[in-house]
């Protein structure tokens, strides 16, 4: 993060900062509330480092190369997926977190997960799900990514999903409907639906994965939405953000003025963008932690958010956002993508439903053997019908929906 300066709060020693003991407040492995599902130890890893690695060598994280961002998988190359999402959070996260002294394994379990329960074609594709489960429990996609975790992997002989610890799990659902939250909590007792329902907060790992989620977003969203011709720097002059940091960068680069230097003045401003948010959010939580003085990761949960930008900052970042809601999702070629897709999606779930037998053979059993993989059996079919067009990618369900309808709504 260069051409950069630390602010006031010295970040120049704290950044490059690797920790032999983390703060009071962070989660430690060797303090973890542990798993469902009791393990021995790993020799060479702690606990937190098994979830990573868990987390990457499971078949709904490769599955994430293939999901759309904002832009349909198959509408360009460079565009973020869902996969190269995660990866920025997780770089993000490991960045802020060591120099708050928290647990970088833990941040980067957490920010690799976060997404592994979305649906192919982006929100769309969620929005579309969810109204088609109406009548179902509907459908959440924090909530779906912590059923993959818990139930929905299949890899291992002793259990379902991947056994994390608490605190990944605890992460991973970032939001969580009341009813959910009380489902959980019925099944899990003083488990991670029980801070939805006392309104009390996850760890400062997982509160650092929720910024970390926004601020990755909002850069790699600037980016893509200029590659892809539908946001113009001249419109992005408006938003408080990017007007200051293209300032600096033409001023100390007047090179970039140059048409033919587009894609490095626009990497120069999104970096120093980052840069600035990244520094901003290390000050604040820093001050905020030091006010409130937490001795344990316990202490954290019973406090406000600790982790959090500025107050100016904040008003920038809730800016570009606005202008990204406006001018970016909502652009005409970006809806008509999207409204196709959530096509897509409503077809597939009414062609399921009506045929179980298109279902493959390890969803269909469920089915017939009434296993919804929620502890109980009530809407099975249509639970199985969500978890299986959730976990497909945007060209699966394309090529699903041609061969099911005969249509292709998508190019």
């Amino acid at each position: 993060m260069k051409n950069i300066a630390a602010p006031a709060l010295s970040i120049s020693s704290s950044a490059n900062l690797m920790p032999e003991v983390l703060a009071a407040y962070a989660c430690t492995a060797a303090q973890s509330r542990g798993r469902r599902m009791p393990e021995p130890p790993a020799p060479t890893r702690t606990d937190y480092q098994r979830d990573r690695d868990r987390i990457v060598h499971s078949t709904a994280f490769r599955r994430l190369v293939y999901k759309t961002q904002v832009f349909l998988n198959h509408e360009g190359d460079l565009f973020r997926t869902r996969l190269t999402h995660s990866l920025e959070v997780a770089q993000l996260g490991r960045s802020m977190a060591r120099s708050l002294r928290l647990d970088e394994d833990l941040v980067e379990a957490i920010a690799l997960a976060h997404d592994l329960g979305h649906t192919p074609f982006g929100h769309a594709g969620q929005d579309a799900l969810n109204e088609c489960m109406r009548d179902h429990g509907g459908f959440e996609h924090n909530l779906q990514s912590l059923r993959v975790v818990d139930s929905l992997e299949e890899r291992y002989p002793q259990f379902d999903g991947l056994n994390l610890t608490f605190e990944a799990r605890e992460g991973i659902l970032k939001h969580c409907s009341a009813a959910n939250a009380r489902a959980l909590e019925q099944l899990e007792p003083q488990g991670v639906g029980l801070r939805f329902l006392q309104h009390t907060q996850p760890s400062l790992e997982a509160q650092l994965c929720n910024l970390a989620d926004e601020i990755a977003y909002n850069a790699h969203d600037v980016d893509d939405g200029l590659r892809s011709g539908l946001i113009t720097l001249d419109q992005l002059q408006a938003v408080s953000l990017f007007h200051r940091y293209d300032a600096h960068a033409l001023a100390e680069f007047p090179q970039l003025q140059w048409p033919g230097n587009q894609r490095r003045r626009v990497y120069d401003v999104i970096r120093r963008m980052l840069s600035a948010q990244v520094y901003d959010v290390i000050t604040t939580s820093t001050a905020a932690l030091q006010v409130c003085a937490p001795q344990s990761a316990d202490d954290v949960r019973h406090s406000g958010p600790l982790i959090r930008f500025g107050d100016s900052m904040r008003q920038e970042s809730t800016e570009l956002k606005r202008f990204l809601f406006q001018n970016l999702y909502r652009h005409p070629q970006v809806t008509d993508m999207t409204g196709r897709a959530k096509q897509v999606i409503a077809d597939l779930f009414s062609a399921y439903m009506a045929q179980p037998n298109e279902l493959p053979v390890a969803h269909a059993s469920r089915v017939q053997a009434g296993i919804d993989k929620t502890g109980g059996s009530g809407s099975t079919l249509a639970r199985v019908v969500a978890d299986y067009i959730a976990g497909m990618t945007d060209r699966h369900a394309a090529r699903e929906h041609t061969r099911l309808t005969g249509l292709q709504l998508l190019d």
